[in-house]
């Protein structure tokens, strides 16, 4: 499944709406310059990172990409993603859909030594 930004233009400006009526979480991640989260999926959600600041690259599924203020990226359940900051901190906007729980996390690759699923 993707979701697509709902985009409206009105005499003042527009908006952009990311949710609708249904369950979500929001975060914001800032990811440092050559730091990276884990290289993870999740079982019970699906993610939308939209960059709102700073530059880097995002993994998504076996395919990174550059990534800027202004990109989106669908993360599916059981989807690969990480991040990383390139030349500066990159900044998303995280909206995560359906129950949210940090320990929905399966870890791939982490070079910080954290377990493999959260304890």
């Amino acid at each position: 499944m993707t979701r697509k930004t709902y985009k409206e233009e009105r005499p003042w400006g527009g908006f952009e709406q990311f949710t609708h009526n249904e369950i979500s979480t929001v975060k914001i991640l800032r990811i440092k310059d050559g730091e990276q989260p884990s290289v993870q999926y999740h079982h019970n959600r699906e993610e939308l990172w939209r960059i709102i600041g700073g530059k880097g690259k995002v993994l998504q599924g076996e395919e990174w990409k550059l990534a800027r203020p202004g990109d989106e990226f669908f993360i599916e359940k059981g989807m690969v993603h990480t991040g990383t900051g390139d030349g500066e901190d990159l900044i998303v906007l995280e909206i995560s859909f359906g129950n949210f729980d940090e320990k929905d996390i399966v870890r791939l690759e982490d070079k910080y030594g954290r377990p493999r699923v959260p304890e």
